[in-house]
């Protein structure tokens, strides 16, 4: 088979409807505005307060580093696009924009797990904590997560883009994700979607498998503490992140681990929407309402600024 002659393609865009562009584009536009200031918000405050200079926060802060870049990966182009006719982006860019959001995507799901994890030392471990979680650990976990994250955003990026493009150029979708590139080649798939699949399930489900552990032993562990206001102090400090994991994966088990045969491309641009763009936003408000030190350390910040 020829190898592919495209240069560039054409986003078929979030929606048909002309007359919907320029209300989504107000819509999303103020999505993407409150995404940064609320991600960048949880960074400084967690660097501005000594008091958040612990495990449980350092991931937090590079869980809103990563949300914000992923969220910029797509949303740009999108709101772009919702006001031209020339919804273009250059091979070299489509492929980019795939590595920025796969990568960071993964690492987001490995995050998670990691914060699961640094919940069951703290709760289930105490005595242990500062050896379970302690500084040169944390920082090869996090170093870990991006590694993994880049590897296998390389590993789908390169395979993706070893594929012929023959029948058109035409994207049925807002961004590069991997399900309607597949769609659009010429070439077999079939090896592609079994790395999809392996390499997702391997992250995800690793992760997922960890959570499921931590939190299985945390609901243990509270159910063993006597005082109900220590038992519900102690579920509080998780309800955020548990929160946080239910909306992450049941977007990308939704979107990713299901046969190739289920994609409606049509269909999954309203879920790929939920997950490339909202959960970003969702997420700084997610760990700012319900955890109370990172709320009392806003305040803080705040009075502050006001004197």
């Amino acid at each position: 088979m020829n190898k592919t002659s495209v240069l560039e393609f054409v986003f078929a865009g979030l929606t048909d409807r002309n007359e919907l562009n320029v209300p989504l584009f107000i819509i999303f536009l103020h999505v993407y505005i409150t995404t940064i200031v609320g991600n960048v918000g949880i960074i400084i405050i967690i660097v501005v307060d000594r008091h958040l200079h612990r495990p449980m926060y350092l991931f937090l802060s590079n869980l809103s580093f990563v949300d914000l870049t992923y969220s910029s990966a797509v949303t740009p182009t999108m709101l772009r696009d919702l006001l031209s006719e020339n919804k273009v982006i250059s091979f070299a860019g489509c492929a980019i924009q795939m590595f920025i959001f796969v990568s960071f995507a993964t690492i987001e799901c490995l995050f998670l797990g990691i914060m699961a994890y640094d919940r069951y030392g703290a709760i289930c471990c105490p005595l242990l904590y500062g050896i379970l979680m302690s500084r040169i650990l944390c920082l090869w976990m996090v170093v870990a997560a991006y590694f993994v994250g880049f590897l296998t955003a390389l590993v789908h990026t390169v395979s993706v883009f070893l594929l012929s493009f023959c029948r058109s150029n035409v994207i049925d979708h807002f961004f590069c994700d991997l399900p309607p590139l597949y769609k659009l080649s010429c070439s077999d798939t079939s090896v592609n979607l079994v790395v999809l699949i392996i390499l997702g399930s391997m992250v995800s489900m690793s992760c997922f498998i960890l959570i499921i552990f931590s939190y299985t032993n945390i609901v243990l562990a509270i159910l063993r503490i006597r005082s109900t206001q220590g038992s519900y102090k102690a579920f509080n400090t998780c309800t955020s992140h548990m929160t946080a994991v239910s909306v992450f994966y049941g977007a990308i088990f939704f979107m990713y681990l299901r046969p190739s045969s289920s994609y409606v491309l049509q269909q999954d641009r309203v879920a790929s929407v939920f997950y490339s763009i909202l959960i970003a936003l969702l997420n700084p408000f997610i760990y700012s309402l319900w955890n109370a030190e990172v709320k009392a350390a806003l305040k803080s910040l705040l009075k502050y600024f006001q004197k």
